[in-house]
């Protein structure tokens, strides 16, 4: 992230530009032909309600120029800038080129196309009689003025068709027994008679069948009759005609329970390890009982690899589950570019599977660089980094990342180096955990070790050395992980006597956070995304949380070494101190999707961290700051709060107070795609972060029920991003609202100052 204090020129010319455009904007008939007019509204009024009106969208062929804050057509404005007749500008080159430019970024007028209103109109008939509504009536409704025109679809739904009862009719018991499964069928009596809903369930179906190893089954082979009387609907399901009709081979094709004889891995190797081994033999076999690998002799995967990562089975029936289950085993390993799997028949009722892997580049190179410039000092880091995607051609990666950052501070120079490396390997590795129940879980291995020095002269250096195990999976839209065994050991080799008699002994920062220290902790996480992307204009959730534990095990381990150890000392292990504590965060955010353009997104974040045992105070490291690209967007990072605390104005750069022990974090977000890949935002935030106890060194920090809502900050600011899909550039620009630190009578910022009252913001993808 990147922070600066004083606005650009860059922002100042974009501020100016966009007020020209939204100047334009309020002129939007400018390129309107004569006897046509702008599309200026469309607008969709329905009496059905059971029906999901955020579905009705995606049936409007024609909508009007993108809105933000649904008044300012941006990049119609941008395409009015243009000259309606470039002959007419200097001829010159450049001249031509921004007005082709404007025209490229901008957007056109939307001229009402009376077809395509017609066109909308029968798609939303189609689609309520569709849901039950046979005598719905859609009128679309045209208003014009002043070459601008405005459309209203009016819905009259009337009295919607309902199931009064439903049969099922197949002469197959299997079959039967899935239709008739109340406790799972979509058809229930008294529903909607809904097109939409009777086709979900020839897929349920459908579906059930072909995971019971009947591989030629179809939803095609199923139909329903309705016979319909006073809007009451009774529907039977049974085979289409042309199947009932025949009694021969292929009704007893369809009813063919098949099994899986053999599966066959045809590998594809990149071309970079085809120029590496020109030599080697594309018609290379390995059999290992009823799996055949075919491929070159340098094989990027190897034959237990690709079984660990089948679910397909010789020997077992046909399945759909397991085919699904297969597909995304193998698009999750990171030496893979892409997979095809399929069947043929080789005998009366046995298939043979045939999966085709391609190989991706196996070594990739990262880099990132950051620049910082707060309060008057200047930084720069740099992270370099290196991934094996297939370090023992079992799909196993290795990660190897090096850090290095510098900062002014006066003068002096901080400096911090480090790195880590990192081991996934693509199945769960847990000691007594047999093989068929790992694969079942789906999930992957990490191990990692890390290594940082720290050093700021005239205050402390710090080694910070650390390793664990992580474990991830996943199920359905739902991810997990657990940090199993996380150890970070935090040791202070020198820390200046000045430092240490001004700012620490005093009191002036947490002494605690100077000790030699221990942390052993258990992670439990897990995040959900209902973003549907066959369904985009549908509002959605997000969420996250986490749980973790530390020190316990530790504790344990102590008191077994040393049961009559001196209660009223800290405890240590091997001669270091150990911490203990719990730690709990959620993250929560709705996306509410106005339009293809324009959204809402609220979110919502809690923390507690509570120390206990032999710990005092959470460890630095583990406590919550609040302000930053992520939280409350009026204040840099890490310098809002905790609760009502005044930072200290004579430190170099950073209060290292501002920190505690609860955080809560309540944002909304205005977004809006405004021309080419530049998207607009607008913001308020509200947070802070607090203390569980009254620790000296943070005087009003202390979370307290009567008056914690006093004390959260509130922001507002507007932001830009550049959305290229592979990656977004966010800016954003917050200004303090009400400053809970300030002294009394001026916690209120309006107007705010241009000094110390605005905070600017430089980061990659969205805050939340």
């Amino acid at each position: 992230m990147i922070q600066f204090r004083k606005p650009s020129a860059l922002y100042l010319w974009m501020i100016a530009f966009l007020s020209v455009a939204v100047f334009n904007s309020c002129a939007p008939t400018k390129y309107v032909p004569d006897n046509s007019y702008l599309l200026n509204k469309v607008e969709i009024k329905t009496d059905a309600s059971e029906v999901d009106k955020s579905d009705l969208k995606e049936y409007i062929r024609q909508s009007p120029n993108s809105y933000i804050l649904g008044v300012f057509r941006l990049q119609l404005g941008i395409y009015n800038l243009s000259n309606k007749d470039s002959s007419k500008w200097i001829n010159t080159k450049f001249r031509k080129w921004v007005n082709l430019t404007l025209r490229k970024v901008g957007q056109p007028p939307v001229i009402l196309d009376t077809m395509l209103t017609e066109i909308s109109a029968q798609q939303l008939l189609n689609y309520h009689v569709n849901k039950g509504y046979y005598d719905a009536e859609v009128i679309p409704e045209v208003r014009k003025k002043s070459k601008k025109a405005s459309v209203t679809y009016v819905i009259k739904s009337k009295k919607p068709y309902k199931i009064n009862e439903y049969q099922v009719d197949v002469p197959f018991q299997e079959l039967n027994d899935i239709a008739k499964d109340s406790t799972r069928s979509l058809i229930q009596k008294n529903m909607l008679f809904d097109v939409y809903q009777l086709d979900q369930e020839r897929t349920r179906i459908t579906s059930r069948m072909r995971r019971g190893g009947y591989f030629n089954f179809t939803k095609d082979n199923l139909s329903f009759i309705a016979d319909s009387a006073d809007h009451q609907v009774n529907v039977k399901l049974e085979l289409r005609d042309y199947l009932k009709a025949k009694k021969d081979t292929l009704n007893q094709t369809i009813f063919k329970r098949y099994g899986v004889s053999r599966v066959v891995y045809n590998l594809i190797p990149s071309a970079s390890s085809l120029i590496r081994n020109s030599n080697a033999n594309a018609n290379d076999t390995i059999v290992h009982g009823q799996y055949l690998l075919i491929g070159p002799s340098d094989k990027f995967l190897t034959i237990k690899s690709l079984i660990e990562s089948t679910y397909i089975t010789p020997g077992s029936a046909y399945s759909d589950q397991d085919v699904e289950r297969t597909y995304s085993a193998f698009n999750s390993l990171p030496p893979v570019k892409y997979t095809d799997i399929t069947f043929k028949e080789t005998a009366s009722d046995s298939l043979q599977c045939l999966i085709t892997v391609a190989e991706a580049k196996s070594l990739t190179l990262s880099t990132q660089a950051e620049v910082t410039f707060t309060e008057g000092y200047w930084g720069t880091a740099g992270n370099l980094g290196i991934v094996n995607r297939n370090l023992f051609k079992g799909a196993e990666s290795l990660t190897v990342q090096g850090r290095l950052a510098i900062e002014k501070q006066g003068d002096v120079y901080a400096q911090e180096w480090g790195g880590q490396i990192g081991v996934r390997v693509p199945r769960t590795i847990i000691p007594f955990l047999s093989d068929s129940y790992s694969r079942n879980l789906n999930g992957a291995t990490e191990f990692k070790t890390s290594l940082s020095y720290q050093n700021r002269p005239g205050e402390f250096s710090s080694i910070n050395a650390g390793g664990g195990v992580k474990y991830s999976w996943i199920i359905g839209k739902q991810n997990y992980s657990l940090d199993f065994l996380d150890l970070s050991y935090i040791q202070f080799p020198d820390i200046n006597p000045v430092f240490r008699d001004s700012f620490i002994t005093t009191g002036k920062y947490n002494k605690y956070n100077y000790y030699d220290y221990l942390i052993m902790r258990i992670n439990y996480s897990s995040s959900f995304n209902g973003y549907n992307a066959n369904r985009p204009m549908k509002n959605y959730l997000t969420y996250r949380y986490s749980f973790e534990s530390a020190g316990n095990l530790l504790y344990a381990v102590d008191h077994l070494l040393n049961p009559s150890v001196n209660t009223q000392d800290p405890h240590k292990i091997f001669g270091v101190r150990y911490s203990q504590y719990l730690r709990g965060e959620i993250n929560s955010s709705y996306h509410q999707i106005l339009d293809k353009n324009n959204k809402f997104v609220y979110h919502a974040g809690v923390g507690v961290a509570y120390p206990y045992g032999n710990a005092d105070i959470i460890p630095f490291e583990r406590r919550f700051y609040s302000g930053g690209a992520n939280s409350v967007r009026g204040w840099s990072e890490s310098t809002l709060g905790p609760g009502s605390y005044e930072r200290f104005s004579n430190i170099r750069r950073r209060d290292y107070n501002q920190i505690g022990d609860i955080k809560l974090d309540m944002n909304f977000e205005y977004r809006a795609k405004m021309f080419w890949v530049l998207e607009g935002a607008l913001f308020l935030d509200a947070g802070n972060v607090w203390t569980i106890r009254d620790y000296e060194n943070q005087p009003g920090g202390l979370f307290q029920f009567e008056t914690f809502w006093k004390q959260i900050a509130l922001a507002y600011g507007v932001g830009f991003r550049m959305d290229f899909d592979f990656v977004l550039f966010r800016a954003d620009i917050g200004f303090k609202l009400f400053d809970p630190g300030a002294t009394a009578g001026s916690n209120w910022k309006m107007p705010p100052s241009l000094k110390n009252d605005i905070a600017f913001h430089i980061a990659i993808g969205y805050p939340f």
